[in-house]
């Protein structure tokens, strides 16, 4: 699955990599350039970071759905048992 921005989302990104190339390594990059080292970074980076988020969410998922089944439980077919309980007492 590839990652689409949003054209406003992207032309930000791209401005980002130029003033971190200027500010942190004092090169200038064109925009080309940045809009290039983004494509590569999204289709080449942005699926591990993707799939590990996922991942993550999923095992959390799982533990909420374990708490839920916990706090929800109902026993089943207590009536009896309740209504002998009441009558030995």
């Amino acid at each position: 699955m590839a990652i689409a921005l949003k054209k406003e989302i992207r032309d930000q990104l791209i401005q980002s990599i130029q003033r971190y190339f200027e500010e942190e390594l004092d090169e200038k990059i064109g925009n080309i350039a940045a809009g290039g080292l983004l494509g590569f970074v999204l289709e080449e980076i942005g699926p591990v970071i993707y799939n590990k988020a996922v991942s993550d969410v999923q095992e959390r998922l799982q533990i909420r759905i374990a708490d839920l089944e916990f706090e929800v439980h109902e026993e089943e077919l207590q009536y009896w048992k309740k209504h002998d309980q009441l009558r030995r007492r």
